[in-house]
C-alpha cells in the first residue's frame, strides 16, 4: 500500500473528485460518514461529546461527523475556532446543515470562550487538518494546550491538529493535539509511522472513502506501508517432489561463551520458516548446547571453545547470516572482516556483527551487494550517526542505504525496511510485547531462512519482518503482551505461515 505526500494526498481527492466524478461536499460526506461509523460503535452514548472544529475542509469533517452523531443520540456541542477571513466552501455547507438542528454550536474568538470539559466526555479534534505548513500560533496553541490538559478521550480526524504529515514538529518545536485514538483515511500518512509522533497520534485507523485507483496506482511515492495480502502472493508454493535442498541450506554464524540463547533462538526460528538445512558455526561451548536444545540443526565447532575465530567454507550455503550472541572478542572481529571481504552471497548482519562493523567503519565499502543490517535504534546511530528527528533519522537511512547498496531493517514500533533505491517499507504488524530479549534474534533467522529459499533481498526483509510481527501478533492475544517472551514468537510462527497459505490460496 502507497503513503502518500500531502500534495499527492490533495491531488488524489481532486483526482477522485473530477474523475469518478463527485461533489468535494459528497467526498467529504463520506469521509464523516466513515468516522461517525467508528464513533457510533466505540462511544458511550451517555457521555458528552465536544466537537472543537476549524473552518476548512477538516472542520467541515467535523460538523458533518456532529449532525451524524446528533442523529443517532448523542449529546453534542460544537465549538469553532475562528482564524483568518474565509471558510472553505464545504465548512459552510456542513454548518448550514448542521444549524437547522437543535445543536448546540458556538465560536471561540478568545481564551474566555474556551467551554469547561468534564472529565467523562469526548473531544473530537477537527480545528486543522493535513494542509497546515507551519506551526500553530497565537490563540490555536492555547486551545490545544487546553485541550491536551483536559481529562477528556480525544479524538483526533484525519491527523492531529498541529502535525505535519511530512515534516518533523520537533524540528520547529510546535504543539500538536495528544490523541487517543486517530481517525484517518486511506493511504496512511507518513507521520504515523515516526516515534516521535506516537504521543500526538495514539491508536490510528484508516477507512477506505473510495479515492480514485486508477490515481492511486500511477502515483509515485518511495513509501509503502506492508500490508498482508503484500506478503502473501510472495510465499513460494512447495512442490510434492522438492526436498530439503531445494530449500537452501543457511549458515549462522553466532554465539560466545554466556550467549548460546542468542544463537538458539536465531537457530529455532530459522528452521521454523522454512530453510531445507541449517548449519550454526559456534564455539564449542555453544556448539554442544545447540546439539542438545535444537536437534535439526547442524554444528560446525570453531576451534575456540568460549567465542569464534575462524569461518568454515562458504561453498555449500546459499545464505549467511551473523550476530545473534557473537561478541566482540578481537579475534572475532577478524573473522567477521573475512566474512565481510570474501563471501558474496545473500548475507545479513544483526546484534554484535553490527556493534563490530560500528567500530571498524572503514569495512562498510567491503559489505556484499545487498548486505541487509537488522539495527535497532541505538546500532543506527553508531553505524550512520546521530540525528536530531525521526524525519532525520529516515533521511539519514536512506542515504545510508544508498551509499553502500545495503538493505537497512530499522526495528522499532513500526519497523522500516529500506532498500539501495531509497524505497521505505513500513511494517504494519507487531506489538510491544515483542520488546523483550532475543526477538531481534528471532528476526535474523528467519530473514537467514527466507533469503536461504531464494526470496530475493528484498522479499525476505519485508516478509521475514512481516511475520516476525504477525507472530507476535498472535502471541499477544492468546498469551498477553506481557507474558509472551521470544521463544513464543517462533511458536506462533505456525499460525502466521498457515494464515499466509490460506490467503494465498
Amino acid at each position: 500500500m502507497k503513503i502518500l505526500s500531502v500534495d499527492k494526498i490533495r491531488e488524489a481527492d481532486a483526482y477522485t473528485i473530477a474523475n469518478e466524478p463527485i461533489a468535494s461536499i459528497d467526498l467529504m460526506e463520506r469521509a464523516a460518514r466513515q468516522c461517525s461509523q467508528w464513533l457510533l460503535d466505540h462511544l458511550v452514548k451517555d457521555m458528552p461529546v465536544m466537537i472543537f472544529c476549524g473552518t476548512g475542509n477538516n472542520g467541515g469533517d467535523g460538523l458533518a461527523v456532529a449532525r451524524h452523531l446528533f442523529e443517532n443520540g448523542f449529546k453534542v456541542s460544537v465549538y469553532i475556532l475562528r482564524f483568518g477571513s474565509q471558510a472553505s466552501p464545504d465548512f459552510l455547507t456542513n454548518l448550514c446543515r448542521l444549524e437547522s438542528l437543535p445543536v448546540e454550536c458556538m465560536d471561540i474568538a478568545s481564551a474566555g470562550d474556551f467551554p469547561e470539559i468534564p472529565p467523562f466526555s469526548y473531544i473530537i479534534d477537527a480545528l486543522f487538518g493535513t494542509g497546515l505548513s507551519r506551526k500553530l500560533e497565537g490563540l490555536a496553541v492555547e486551545l490545544v494546550s487546553y485541550l491536551n490538559h483536559s481529562r477528556g478521550i480525544i479524538i483526533s480526524i484525519d491527523i492531529p491538529s498541529g502535525l505535519f504529515v511530512d515534516t518533523s514538529l520537533k524540528a520547529v518545536s510546535g504543539i500538536a493535539v495528544q490523541a487517543d485514538h486517530t481517525l484517518s483515511f486511506l493511504p496512511p500518512k507518513l507521520c504515523f509511522m515516526m516515534p516521535e509522533n506516537d504521543i500526538y497520534v495514539g491508536e490510528w485507523h484508516v477507512f477506505d472513502i473510495g479515492l480514485h485507483p486508477e490515481y492511486l496506482q500511477q502515483a509515485e511515492t518511495k513509501y509503502f506501508y506492508s500490508s498482508k495480502d503484500d506478503v502473501t502472493s510472495w510465499l513460494k508454493r512447495r512442490r510434492r517432489f522438492q526436498h530439503k535442498g531445494d530449500f537452501g541450506h543457511a549458515l549462522l554464524i553466532a554465539g560466545s561463551e554466556g550467549k548460546a540463547g542468542a544463537a538458539i533462538m536465531a537457530a529455532r526460528a530459522c528452521v521454523h520458516s522454512g530453510a531445507g538445512l541449517l548449519t550454526v558455526h559456534a564455539p564449542g561451548k555453544v556448539g554442544e548446547a545447540l546439539q542438545i536444545n535444537l536437534n535439526e540443526a547442524m554444528v560446525s565447532f570453531d576451534e575456540q571453545a568460549s567465542f569464534i575465530t575462524h569461518l568454515p567454507s562458504f561453498d555449500r550455503y546459499d545464505a549467511v547470516g551473523a550476530g545473534p550472541g557473537l561478541g566482540l572478542h578481537r579475534q572475532t572481529q577478524t573473522a567477521l572482516k573475512l566474512l565481510i571481504q570474501n563471501y558474496r552471497g545473500p548475507l545479513i548482519m544483526d546484534a554484535d556483527a553490527l556493534n563490530i562493523l560500528s567500530e571498524n567503519k572503514t569495512w562498510y565499502s567491503f559489505l556484499p551487494p545487498y548486505t541487509i543490517l537488522t539495527p535497532h535504534p541505538g546500532e543506527f546511530e553508531r553505524l550512520a550517526g546521530k540525528t536530531d528527528n525521526d524525519f532525520e533519522r529516515l533521511k539519514l537511512a536512506k542515504d545510508f542505504a544508498l551509499k553502500y547498496n545495503i538493505f537497512l531493517v530499522l526495528k522499532g514500533g513500526v519497523t522500516i525496511i529500506v532498500n539501495p533505491l531509497g524505497q521505505c517499507y513500513f511494517n504494519s504488524t507487531g506489538n510491544p510485547g515483542m520488546a523483550t530479549g532475543g526477538s531481534g534474534d528471532v528476526l535474523t533467522g528467519i530473514i537467514l531462512s527466507l533469503l536461504a529459499q531464494g526470496y530475493n533481498h528484498g522479499q525476505a526483509s519485508v516478509m521475514g519482518v512481516f511475520l516476525h510481527g504477525f507472530a507476535g501478533d498472535l502471541a499477544a492475544e492468546e498469551l498477553s503482551q506481557e507474558y509472551m517472551s521470544a521463544v513464543d514468537i517462533i511458536r506462533f510462527l505456525a499460525p502466521a505461515f498457515q494464515s499466509l497459505s490460506k490467503g494465498r490460496g
